[in-house]
């Protein structure tokens, strides 16, 4: 445990203030670069991100610093080295962004935006703002002799599923060898209510694809006789999905489903969750159900079947009267323990054969569900953590999203991986006019070098 000696919330809160100019110099430095790992037109801003993160590592006072090349983009190294340390803790964020074609943006996505306490932009809180957020604490613990090795593994490549993430740590080997992993991408309940997963689900992609001809022609001449893509396609997402309730029509998908435990159904209950707020966070006009409880469970506890888009036919201005010779659906299904994505796949693919025999039905990358630690020395030290720097214990709920790596860190790392999320559901993750804000950088940082100074106090024993 951190003793008398350690500094006290208020000195730390202060120490925030003296850095927030260097805090947001350094995220409008980050978030200015588009790193887009979807658009391989990005790669140059992705190259000079690396840069500019072994640059920042180095002028913080790391050493061992690296990038790691992959088949894809290159992962970041660097560590700051402690005297007296007997343990290691890696500290795991992503440099990489979604899209941002929206229209809806108020302000240029890759433009950093300030007003007041708020930050915009693209990568804000998706993940560069908490990435800095760790930083500064690792700063700030071993500018103050925490004895705590404490190293990064920036990614970029996880916004496209991490496929070369395991190729990364399994060249590095023994070299970025540690005791424990914290993530810093997932969001809590409310901004009064910090939450920590005690599960991620995963994730399945898809494409259908459907080919009835080679070019457009006219509805005039060839309506009535011609198939129509879209239509057939619209018919088999139908015979997927009843839309209303968004249960997936595909049989045996449900059949690995594990039901949340009474524990857990607890945790969700005791959460703090509220239907109007997650309403008003995401901008909703209406849910498919106002049951409090049946929301956290779709959102945290139960597979998703999920239409992303719709492709094929004129989409310009007014009507074209074609027939289009094809079109394709975008398709996704996020996974809970225990289901297995090869099996879906499988399932789905039978299904949509029996639907319409032509249409394609064409994987994409796949990520596990996983399991969360809830209990434990080290979830003790998060938990302590949380409340010494927001005045709040967090809450241990399952996360509805999806980080490739973690699965592939507690394999091959052997070492158990912890969160520390900063993000709130207003930040607006994957959306237009994705922002962050100063109080949760700041309660961040602060939160991080307590988590430091208690995992340095913890007895040698890794696990």
């Amino acid at each position: 445990m951190p003793t008398s000696a350690s500094p006290s919330r208020e000195d730390l809160i202060a120490w925030t203030a003296t850095v927030r100019g260097e805090f947001e110099t350094k995220l409008r430095e980050f978030v200015e670069m588009p790193t887009v790992s979807a658009d391989p037109q990005s790669k140059p801003d992705i190259a000079r991100m690396a840069d500019a993160a072994c640059a920042t590592l180095r002028d913080y006072g790391a050493i061992d610093i690296r990038t790691i090349p992959t088949d894809g983009n290159p992962v970041v190294f660097g560590r700051f080295a402690a005297r007296g340390a007997a343990r290691t803790v890696t500290v795991y964020n992503h440099l990489d962004v979604q899209p941002a074609g929206e229209p809806q943006w108020k302000s240029h996505p890759f433009r950093l935006a300030i007003s007041g306490d708020r930050y915009s932009g693209r990568g804000t809180t998706d993940d560069k703002g908490p990435a800095l957020s760790a930083l500064f604490g690792a700063r700030k613990a071993h500018q103050d002799g925490v004895p705590l090795h404490i190293q990064f593994l920036w990614e970029l490549e996880e916004e496209i599923g991490s496929p070369n993430f395991e190729q990364a740590l399994r060249a590095a080997g023994d070299s970025i060898r540690t005791d424990s992993v914290v993530v810093s991408d997932t969001i809590w309940v409310a901004r009064d209510k910090p939450a920590v997963p005690a599960g991620l689900r995963g994730l399945q992609t898809m494409l259908f694809r459907l080919e009835t001809g080679a070019t457009d022609q006219h509805s005039g001449t060839t309506g009535g006789a011609a198939r129509n893509p879209i239509a057939e396609m619209a018919a088999v997402i139908a015979g997927c999905l009843d839309a209303r309730t968004g249960r997936c029509k595909v049989p045996g998908f449900y059949d690995d489903v594990v039901a949340p435990t009474k524990a857990e159904i607890a945790d969700f209950k005791a959460s703090g969750f509220s239907v109007a707020q997650f309403k008003k966070d995401h901008e909703f006009k209406s849910l498919r159900t106002q049951d409090r409880l049946d929301v956290m469970k779709r959102i945290w506890a139960m597979p998703t079947f999920e239409v992303h888009g719709l492709v094929g036919g004129y989409a310009g201005p007014g009507v074209k009267t074609v027939i289009p010779p094809y079109a394709e659906a975008k398709i996704s299904t996020r996974l809970v323990p225990d289901m297995n994505p090869t099996r879906i796949v499988r399932k789905i693919r039978a299904h949509v054969r029996k639907l319409n025999r032509d249409v394609r039905v064409e994987a994409q990358h796949h990520l596990m569900p996983y399991r969360g630690k809830t209990t434990g020395k080290h979830a003790d030290a998060v938990r302590r953590a949380i409340q010494f720097a927001f005045g709040k214990e967090p809450v241990f709920v399952r996360e509805g999203g999806s980080i490739g790596a973690v699965l592939t860190m507690e394999k091959l790392l052997s070492a158990p991986v912890m969160f520390i999320g900063l993000s709130l559901p207003e930040h607006g993750y994957h959306a237009p006019n994705e922002n962050f804000d100063w109080g949760q950088a700041s309660g961040g940082m602060v939160a991080f070098r307590r988590y430091f100074e208690e995992l340095a106090a913890l007895d040698p024993n890794p696990h």
